[in-house]
């Protein structure tokens, strides 16, 4: 096989996952408003979801403004609230905003609003730290939410414009 032919395949395959990322298939990630701290053995101590999915801000995002729309949403899914309220995690500071794009709460760390990540398979992976892409004209650096302040230092940039996925 050429390398041409693997890049086809390897297109094909991954835009049929953001095919299915967009009809759902990853939409249930980090609905549940259950978080809680884990030790990761890279990053130290990380926050994740119900599911052990890592939760991720975007430096983007710092200031709380929802930038992550349309096709970025096929790959970073916001941490939800189904309920509406916070939950309680020791020491970290977690609250609730509602996304302009669709009316929907969102938990946030510190003012910026959450995601687990569409290439985080397993509860624990953290494939989306120091992360890079681009969006509608807005480019995103991401980072794993650690609260112990330790974490990877170097940015991996992910190839090609559109998230590059």
């Amino acid at each position: 096989m050429s390398i041409k032919d693997s890049k086809v395949r390897l297109s094909t395959v991954l835009g049929a996952v953001a095919v299915l990322a967009a009809c759902g298939s990853g939409g249930t990630t980090g609905e549940d408003a259950t978080v809680r701290s884990q030790d990761h053995p890279e990053l130290g101590r990380i926050l994740v979801d119900a599911s052990g999915k890592t939760l991720y801000f975007a430096e983007q995002e710092s200031d709380g403004v929802v930038r992550c729309v349309d096709g970025c949403l096929d790959f970073w899914f916001p941490a939800k609230s189904t309920d509406g309220a916070a939950p309680s995690v020791p020491g970290v500071v977690l609250d609730v905003l509602r996304r302009a794009d669709n009316g929907q709460s969102q938990l946030t760390y510190e003012g910026m609003p959450l995601y687990t990540f569409q290439l985080d398979n397993s509860a624990g992976e953290a494939n989306g730290n120091n992360l890079e892409d681009d969006f509608g004209g807005t480019h995103f650096v991401w980072h794993a939410v650690t609260i112990d302040g330790e974490g990877a230092a170097t940015p991996a940039e992910t190839p090609g414009a559109g998230g590059g996925y």
